[in-house]
């Protein structure tokens, strides 16, 4: 393919970038803006890579957002390697946690390994990205070479960081695995002499942690580029399998479409922004859109609803949820006629099932939550601790009992 322009590259590649600091964003920018000019005078392609601690045998949208931008460098010609943190799963990554990460069994975390990598490659290029495991060099990194580059570092520095900072105050533990974490990874840049590294912003010391251990063996430091995580389907938590607001990247084609379709319209720019393949004259229009109301936001989302499927199971798997969904969540099962709740602040899902009539008790409301007979906007409810967000949105109970929702402005 053509190179693209350098100018070009960076808009693109720079796109949702957010390092909480103007000045280093600049930097950033600046820099990789050079290691463009100087990778396209040497006729190569930059080393991008990000790594992914094997937290469980399933990803979720919120993962997606680093692979996506890893697809944008392999699509502007760029060599991409996707690192499995096989190695530093087995300290845990404190980085967007007040409290220490259970170590796993090394077993357990080789298996979910498999599953991560064919997962990713239903964004990323199989034929062109390398997979890396990072016990490959970690397991024989030498306690020397340890003592050498941990000179780098203070403790001061390490206990800084907010989340470490709030522990230390309740009293909590903060074992010194977790504070040797950074350096851990901060040497996967060497072994890979990356020039460039992608992570979320909680774990933006670690990347910069990475530039100073490879300027310390010699190499060109890395440019940093970390990303904000993405809210969950509530529009308010972040995205977690945890709080049952995920969507998952192998979840049928239905559940995803009408997943995305029950998202708060505030959650959706940073959706457009994070998750999608579109231009970014297409992003900025779709965005603006919505701020300025010259579009119903159920239009966009629908759009944003497919592109997401889309992107993980072709157009016509596509095609077919978006005609699904309108066959049987706003034709044929929901009535035209439909009682009406006005609904002004934020409410648990049980208590709002209680508050409407549709459940005669809480526990009733968590029985029909559990037996999987409630449904918001077509997707089932599976925990009772979420939250339904104001906004016009259709609620059913079973198959036949349904209730119209509508914002505070609806009320006369």
């Amino acid at each position: 393919m053509a190179r693209v322009a350098v100018d070009e590259q960076v808009a693109i590649l720079m796109h949702g970038v957010e390092l909480g600091d103007p000045e280093l964003q600049r930097s950033m920018e600046d820099e990789l803006r050079q290691r463009l000019i100087d990778a396209e005078r040497e006729q190569r392609g930059l080393r991008v890579y990000c790594g992914y601690d094997v937290t469980g045998p399933h990803l979720h949208l919120g993962h997606t957002i680093t692979m996506r931008k890893l697809r944008q460098f392999q699509d502007l010609g760029h060599d991409v390697i996707l690192l499995i943190g096989t190695f530093t799963t087995l300290i845990g990554d404190a980085s967007d946690k007040d409290t220490a990460r259970t170590i796993r069994a090394v077993d357990d975390v080789l298996r979910d390994a498999e599953t991560y990598a064919e997962q990713v490659f239903r964004i990323l290029d199989r034929e062109k990205t390398t997979v890396r495991y990072n016990h490959e060099w970690l397991d024989t990194l030498s306690f020397r070479d340890l003592i050498r580059f941990a000179s780098l570092f203070t403790v001061q520095q390490s206990i800084a960081r907010e989340n470490f900072k709030n522990r230390l105050e309740r009293g909590d533990a903060l074992w010194l695995r977790e504070i040797l974490y950074p350096l851990a990874q901060g040497y996967d840049a060497v072994a890979l002499e990356a020039d460039v590294q992608l992570g979320a912003t909680e774990q933006l010391f670690n990347l910069m942690a990475g530039r100073k251990i490879q300027e310390f063996y010699g190499q060109r430091p890395q440019i940093c580029l970390t990303f904000p995580i993405l809210v969950g389907t509530d529009g308010r938590l972040r995205m977690s399998k945890s709080t049952g607001n995920y969507i998952g990247i192998t979840e049928s084609p239905h559940e995803q479409y009408g997943k995305v379709m029950s998202l708060p319209d505030e959650a959706m720019p940073s959706y457009i922004d994070l998750l999608t393949r579109w231009p970014l004259d297409t992003i900025k229009e779709h965005k603006q859109h919505l701020a300025s109301g010259a579009v119903h936001p159920m239009d966009i989302k629908k759009k944003l609803a497919w592109e997401i499927v889309a992107s993980f199971n072709g157009d016509a798997a596509a095609d077919e949820a978006a005609a699904h969904f309108a066959r049987v969540h706003q034709q044929r099962e929901v009535p035209e006629e439909l009682p009406e709740f006005v609904l002004s602040d934020p409410m648990r899902i049980d208590e709002l099932l209680l508050a409407v009539g549709l459940a005669p008790s809480k526990s009733e409301a968590r029985r029909l939550i559990s037996q999987n007979g409630v449904r918001l906007n077509g997707t089932t409810i599976t925990s009772i601790d979420t939250l339904v967000e104001p906004g016009e949105a259709i609620l059913q109970v079973g198959k036949r009992r349904f209730l119209r929702l509508l914002p505070t402005e609806h009320q006369h």
